[in-house]
């Protein structure tokens, strides 16, 4: 009888988790500060972005990734850019101090995620200014590398 129950919770914890396993099949790998997915930066652009993100890192140890893909599959962004955060384990862990830029264009959607410990700093009022003021009419332009910039 204790066999079957622990099959059974075995069995009922699969299920519950499976849908986050495959969430994290989606999710890109961290392959440098700016991870382009979805191909809309330039070479020149993601090189000088690159060194710009290192510069800024070595400066005061606040590391900030850019990453874009193609769609978000039917997930609302926020949801998503926190899991890919989170995953990338971006920052130092003690300071919290990650910043991730995702962009997917295909849905028209992007989004600043902010570590716990930079939330003062770079609070939810200035990543919505930065993505009004300066990103939406970047994109509208088509100047993807401008605005991600």
């Amino acid at each position: 009888m204790r066999n079957a129950y622990l099959s059974f919770l075995g069995l009922l914890a699969s299920i519950l988790f499976l849908p986050f396993a495959a969430f994290a099949a989606d999710l890109p790998a961290l392959t440098g500060r700016v991870v382009d997915n979805a191909g809309i930066i330039d070479a020149g652009t993601r090189a000088a972005l690159t060194q710009k993100l290192a510069d800024f890192e070595t400066k005061g140890s606040d590391q900030i990734v850019v990453a874009t893909i193609p769609s978000l599959g039917g997930e609302e962004i926020e949801p998503y850019a926190n899991r890919l955060f989170r995953f990338w384990k971006l920052g130092q862990a003690k300071e919290n101090n990650g910043v991730l830029l995702l962009v997917a264009p295909n849905d028209r959607k992007m989004r600043i995620e902010v570590g716990y410990g930079l939330e003062g700093t770079l609070t939810d009022l200035h990543t919505k200014l930065i993505i009004e003021n300066d990103m939406v009419p970047a994109f509208r332009a088509g100047d993807f590398p401008g605005g991600i910039s």
